[in-house]
C-alpha cells in the first residue's frame, strides 16, 4: 500500500490544502510533519469555506485520521480554536485527531521574543507572521524547549515553564522592551488547555508505523513550500523548520523506507509571501492581475503575495532536493485571460546563463531570468476535470513545463472545489494513488 507525501514545490501557497483534502478519502490517516499556526490551508466544500492552520486537511473527510506529528510546534489557544471552529461546522474532531507527545509547545512569551528578533538594528527582517513560530524551533535546538508530554507531569512542567520563562523576562529586560507578560497567568492557563487536549495526545510515531505495519496508508501533509525550508530555502528568508520531503521522517518517526512517493504542488504561475529574493515576480499590471484572479492573499494572516511567472530552474531545484514523483499543477485556470504566457527557463548570473539555484539570497536577487513566452488560450478552463478536455494552448503550457522541469504532471487543478481536478489517466500520481 502506498504511503504517500505531498507538499509545495515553490514559496507555499501552492494550494496543498485542496490536494490533500481531494486525496485524503483514498488513504486512513493524514499527517502534518512540520510547521505551526503561520501555515493556513484553504479546502471548499460547496459554499462552504474552511481555513484549517494546525489541524491536517484530512480531518474533513469522516472516518480518517487527523495527527499531528513531532516536527509541528503548537500553539495550544490556536489549535483549541480551530478544534472548536471544526465541532461547530459538524466535524468529529476529538474522534479523528491525534496529537504528539513529542511536539513542542508556543507560549505568548515566544511572540514577544520574535517581535523583537524582527526589529532588532542590523538585523534582515525576514517578514515573518510574528507568532512565535521560530523563536519556539529555537527553544527546540537548544534543549530548552517544552514538549507536550512534559505538561501532564505538573511538577516537572513548572520547574521547565519557570526556567523558560526566567530567560525570556531577562532578554525582554535586555532589550528593553516592557510588553506587560503575565507569565503566572500563561503558566495556568497553559494547564487548563493540557487538560482538554490530553484525551487527544499519544505517540503518534507508534500510531502511524502500527497502522502502516496494518497495511492502512498515511498521507503526510506538508506545510510551507520548498524555497521556505531552513537548510534548502532561500536562507535566511525561510521557515524555521524541514519543509522538504526528508522532514516527513523527522517530523512523525516513520522511516523513508515506508513512504512510496513524493507528489510537489505547484502553482501555474509562482507566488510569494513576505520578503526575499523572487525572480520572476512581476510587480505591474500582469502581477496585479495573477494576484486578483487567483485571490492571493494569505489565509492566515490576509497579507497581498507577491506574483510572478512560472519558474523552470526553481522547480528542477525543488524536484531534486525532494524526489518528485509527479506534479499537481494548481491554479491553470487563472491564466485563462492571458494571451502571452511568459516561463523562466533559465537563469543569467554575472553574465552567463545557468539553471542552477544559487546557494545565497544575494546571488539569488542578482539573477536576469531568462524567458520563453507561450501563447495563451483565452478560453476558460474552470472545473474541466479531464486533460484531453482542457484547450490545446493549456495542454501545450503543461506539456512545455513538464518536459522543461523534467517531471510528470499527473495532476492539474482548474478551480477550488475538490471535483475541479484533473487526475491524468495512466500518471504515476494516478498509480500512487491506486
Amino acid at each position: 500500500m502506498s504511503n504517500v507525501i505531498v507538499l509545495g514545490a515553490q514559496w507555499g501557497d501552492e494550494g496543498k490544502g485542496k490536494v490533500v483534502d481531494l486525496l485524503a478519502e483514498r488513504f486512513d490517516i493524514v499527517a502534518r510533519y512540520q510547521g505551526g499556526h503561520n501555515a493556513g490551508h484553504t479546502v471548499f466544500i460547496g459554499d462552504r469555506k474552511f481555513v484549517l492552520k494546525l489541524i491536517p486537511s484530512g480531518v474533513l473527510r469522516p472516518g480518517v485520521t487527523a495527527v499531528i506529528g513531532n516536527g509541528v510546534v503548537i500553539d495550544l489557544a490556536a489549535l483549541l480554536q480551530e478544534m472548536d471552529a471544526l465541532k461547530a461546522a459538524g466535524f468529529d474532531v476529538t474522534g479523528q485527531l491525534r496529537i504528539s507527545n513529542r511536539a513542542h509547545v508556543i507560549f505568548p512569551f515566544h511572540r514577544l521574543v520574535e517581535k523583537m528578533s524582527e526589529a532588532r538594528e542590523n538585523r534582515i527582517p525576514i517578514g515573518t507572521t510574528q507568532r512565535g513560530i521560530g523563536p519556539c524551533y529555537e527553544d527546540k535546538t537548544g534543549r530548552r524547549g517544552i514538549r507536550v508530554a512534559d505538561l501532564f507531569d505538573p511538577e516537572a512542567f513548572r520547574a521547565l515553564y519557570d526556567t523558560l520563562a526566567e530567560d525570556k523576562r531577562t532578554l525582554a529586560e535586555t532589550f528593553k522592551l516592557h510588553e506587560p507578560i503575565d507569565y503566572a497567568q500563561i503558566r495556568h492557563q497553559t494547564e487548563q488547555y493540557a487538560a482538554q487536549i490530553r484525551p487527544l495526545v499519544c505517540d503518534t510515531a507508534k500510531l502511524l508505523n502500527g497502522a502502516i505495519a496494518q497495511g492502512k496508508r498515511v498521507l503526510f501533509e506538508g506545510a510551507q513550500g520548498t524555497m521556505l525550508d531552513v537548510d534548502h530555502g532561500t536562507y535566511p528568508f525561510v521557515t524555521s523548520s524541514s519543509a522538504t520531503a526528508g522532514g516527513a521522517s523527522t517530523g512523525t518517526g516513520v522511516p523513508p523506507t515506508k513512504i512510496s512517493g513524493v507528489i510537489g504542488v505547484s502553482k501555474a504561475y509562482i507566488t510569494r509571501v513576505g520578503s526575499g529574493p523572487f525572480p520572476t515576480e512581476s510587480d505591474g499590471a500582469a502581477g496585479d492581475l495573477l494576484r486578483r484572479e487567483g485571490n492571493e492573499f494569505g489565509a492566515v494572516t490576509g497579507r497581498p503575495r507577491r506574483c510572478g511567472w512560472f519558474d523552470v530552474p526553481l522547480l528542477g531545484y525543488t524536484a531534486m532536493v525532494n524526489g518528485f514523483d509527479t506534479l499537481m499543477i494548481t491554479k491553470l485556470d487563472v491564466l485563462d485571460q492571458l494571451e502571452e504566457i511568459p516561463v523562466c527557463v533559465r537563469y543569467r548570473l554575472s553574465g552567463a546563463e545557468t539553471c542552477e539555484m544559487p546557494a545565497t539570497y544575494r546571488a539569488l536577487e542578482a539573477v536576469e531570468p531568462v524567458y520563453e513566452t507561450l501563447p495563451g488560450w483565452r478560453c476558460s478552463t474552470r472545473g474541466i476535470d479531464r486533460f484531453e478536455k482542457l484547450p490545446d494552448r493549456a495542454k501545450a503550457y503543461l506539456r512545455f513545463l513538464e518536459e522543461r522541469t523534467g517531471v510528470e504532471i499527473g495532476g492539474v487543478s482548474t478551480g477550488p472545489e475538490r471535483n475541479e481536478t484533473i487526475i491524468r489517466s495512466g500518471s504515476r500520481m494516478e498509480r500512487l494513488l491506486a
